[in-house]
């Protein structure tokens, strides 16, 4: 069975951090990303880390997050990571892990009809 089970989310203060975590099961992802869903919003682009094997992994972010965010992963676990600092109350949101079996482009990855595969989400409140 495959799964994505995301964690880390909670309640925070604006500027404070927050690391969020995505543990995959069940197959190996070239394409983890994360998505983020506020309320009366459309499911968002937050950032995405896609392997090429050998030739390393390609990282990308949606510019309302980059140099706050960093997605990194550890392949042992099978997990990936969102570091979040600097967090302001625009990064309030359902955040949701993603995973595709193949590399994608910036521009794929960005693009949520790409993925087969979603976690379940997890709240980040950020208060002001």
């Amino acid at each position: 069975q495959v799964q994505l089970v995301e964690s880390g989310g909670g309640l925070v203060e604006a500027g404070d951090s927050l690391k969020l975590s995505c543990a995959a099961s069940g197959r190996t992802f070239s394409t983890l990303s994360w998505f983020r869903q506020a309320p009366g919003k459309e499911r968002d682009f937050v950032a995405a880390l896609s392997s090429k094997g050998r030739n390393g992994d390609s990282t990308y972010y949606a510019d309302s997050v980059k140099g706050r965010f960093t997605i990194s992963r550890d392949n042992a676990k099978n997990t990936v990571y969102l570091q979040m600092n600097r967090l302001t109350p625009e990064d309030t949101a359902v955040y949701y892990c993603a995973g595709q079996i193949v590399f994608l482009s910036r521009d794929q990855a960005a693009s949520a009809g790409w993925y087969a595969y979603w976690g379940q989400g997890t709240q980040v409140t950020v208060s002001s």
